[in-house]
């Protein structure tokens, strides 16, 4: 099967206009929310009504959690070379339809295997279309100044908050009226309208050719941001696991907790505008080092106050910055490396931010279980993040 033509700068289509690079970057978010929040986080939505309906153990619901950071992780490991040898849009569009088909699909079963089978492709499949998507949205801002460019990956990256602001919109009522089974076919009718409204904003990108030497890549030029976002991989998710536990042993109520959510979830999708412009100033990593202690910030509100403006505060300074650092690491990689690089930059990125993934909850969980509870759990999390922050500080080149 040919491959599909991939334009260079040189060779691209002449320059539109900003306010329309900002309407195909909108449509490019689709598929990040596909791929990361329907794909990925709405999970959590549909796992009481599961565990309660199948009588699952703890255990067995977070095995399908680790089933989908495996899939994560594998899928950002092939994600550039795929994408060289079948072409970039071809398997960004091809990764959505699967996570769609593989979504529904899991409403088919309640077999444990096939539904941690299910979970393990939905990752891999998310994660393709994830990275190659943010490929194409890096391409879409080149030649631009700094802080418009930033302006439109944070638009990309914020399609999981949109993700997952949508499923809890959407999953709740789909549950209560159906069970856990409807949830998943909501989730994979939501994806797959997703993917056919990515199509149009795909048409109107281009991604750089691959390099000559078949895109050999050296992570050298941007090993201090690698190592951040390894660490920001572990800081955050342990966050994101732990959090609604914490709050709720704290006595916050299910409604307080799922206004928390809401808002984290509002607060992702605006922090792709508010951080762009100082993206695009900050020069190195101080970029990626200001949102990764703004992330820190947001994770120690809850350890210093159990009030609701702590917590509040909380999913606020939280929301509006973590999926930013998506952004800001990708940013890094745009200055530091040539266009040629992009692809395999990110994948390596993607790659490292997966296995701080499936490290964040089982470090914090064992922390936990050792007598210092949840907020000992938490507490590292913070720690992680301030770390990874420092490391960044330490990241200057960039691509002349």
């Amino acid at each position: 099967m040919p491959r599909e033509q991939e334009l260079t700068p040189a060779t691209a289509a002449p320059p539109r206009s900003f306010g329309a690079d900002v309407l195909v970057a909108f449509g490019l978010a689709l598929g990040s929310s596909a791929a990361q929040g329907l794909g990925r986080f709405a999970y959590g939505l549909l796992l009481p009504s599961m565990s309660e309906a199948l009588h699952w153990s703890f255990a067995t619901a977070g095995l399908l959690n680790t089933a989908n950071a495996a899939g994560y992780l594998l899928g950002a490991l092939v994600a550039a070379p795929v994408g060289r040898r079948w072409g970039t849009k071809r398997l960004m569009l091809g990764g959505l339809v699967a996570t769609a088909m593989f979504l529904a699909a899991s409403a088919l079963t309640a077999n444990v295997a096939l539904l941690f089978a299910l979970r393990l492709l939905t990752g891999i499949a998310g994660a393709v279309a994830f990275v190659l998507g943010g490929v194409l949205a890096t391409h879409l801002g080149h030649g631009r100044p700094g802080g418009r460019s930033a302006v439109l990956l944070g638009i990309y990256f914020a399609g999981g908050g949109l993700g997952t602001m949508l499923s809890g919109l959407v999953l709740p009522p789909a549950v209560v009226a159906g069970g856990w089974r409807w949830g998943w076919i909501v989730l994979g009718v939501l994806a797959a309208v997703s993917a056919a409204l990515v199509i149009p904003a795909s048409a109107r990108t281009a991604a750089p050719a691959p390099a000559a030497d078949g895109g050999g890549f050296s992570a050298r030029p941007i090993a201090p941001a690698v190592v951040a976002y390894g660490l920001f991989g572990v800081g955050y998710i342990a966050y994101m696991t732990f959090i609604a536990a914490f709050l709720k042993s704290g006595g916050a109520s299910s409604a307080e907790i799922s206004a928390f959510w809401a808002l984290l979830a509002a607060a992702a999708v605006g922090g792709g505008f508010l951080w762009g412009p100082m993206l695009g100033k900050l020069r190195g990593g101080r970029g990626l080092a200001v949102l990764l202690v703004v992330v820190t910030v947001g994770a120690v509100l809850p350890l210093l106050s159990t009030g609701v403006v702590a917590e509040f505060g909380s999913a606020l300074l939280f929301g509006c910055s973590f999926l930013s650092v998506v952004t800001a690491v990708t940013t890094v990689a745009r200055n530091a490396l040539p266009p040629d690089r992009w692809a395999a930059a990110i994948g390596a990125l993607t790659t490292v931010f997966a296995i701080g993934q499936c490290a964040g909850p089982v470090l914090a969980g064992w922390l936990s279980d050792t007598g210092g509870g949840i907020g000992a759990g938490m507490l590292l999390s913070a720690a992680i993040l301030l770390a990874a922050a420092a490391v960044a500080l330490a990241q200057r080149t960039e691509h002349s």
